[in-house]
């Protein structure tokens, strides 16, 4: 059963979460040569990466990656790569490894095979950070979307094309066994429509209707990290 952590405010949980994933990233380097950190877009965790950005850590051995990503040049407004670029890649965080799960082309399965290979290469997942939809998607895992079923499977590559009902632009996403494999996992949620969500997430039923069920039935340790 996931750890589930109530903040009193939004700020004091990017803080938290901060400090939390850069120990880990400590202990991680402590014992291997490098650590993998895999992160969610959107504006939500920004103040996490600012926090993280600031971190006393040897970023030059630390590999980032998105969870998921738009098919989008790195010039829209759209793009979480450039997102993370703007608030994460900054500070002490400059000289982090970054992992694109995204390349220029006429769609994502002309890239994808390059992509995999590299993204691999990072394997596994040392930290993960997720967030999650009030239809209880995570990463590009959507209810609905054309591939779901294939990126939620045992068998599923690193890295899946995702197009869903609703998404303006195809999608490129870590896929279930990745995400599931990563060694430690945190879950960041804010408001009341993504705690109602997450309540319905934590009761029996179909991962396919729910996608972040495949995440908070991990086997390594999950923490939930709530502010209204």
């Amino acid at each position: 059963m996931p750890n589930l952590l109530h903040y009193p405010d939004r700020a004091q949980l990017m803080r938290d979460l901060a400090e939390r994933v850069a120990d880990q990233l400590r202990d991680v380097l402590a014992a291997q040569p490098s650590a993998t950190l895999v992160v969610p877009g959107g504006t939500t965790p920004g103040p996490f990466f600012a926090a993280l950005s600031k971190a006393d850590l040897d970023w030059p051995r630390v590999r980032v990656m998105l969870s998921d990503e738009r098919f989008v040049p790195e010039s829209s407004d759209r793009s979480n790569t450039a997102l993370i670029r703007r608030l994460l890649l900054q500070s002490n965080a400059e000289n982090a490894q970054f992992v694109p799960i995204t390349a220029p082309g006429r769609a994502p399965e002309d890239v994808i095979d390059a992509l995999r290979e590299r993204i691999e290469a990072a394997l596994p997942i040392d930290v993960l950070v997720l967030g999650m939809g009030a239809d209880m998607h995570t990463a590009s895992l959507f209810p609905g979307a054309d591939q779901l079923a294939a990126a939620l499977a045992d068998d599923a590559p690193s890295l899946m094309a995702m197009r869903a009902p609703g998404a303006p632009e195809p999608r490129l996403t870590l896929t279930a066994p990745v995400l599931r494999g990563a060694k430690n996992i945190h879950l960041l949620l804010t408001g009341a429509e993504k705690k109602t969500a997450l309540a319905e997430a934590l009761l029996e039923g179909p991962v396919i209707d729910a996608p972040v069920r495949a995440i908070l039935g991990a086997p390594n340790p999950v923490v939930i990290h709530y502010a209204d």
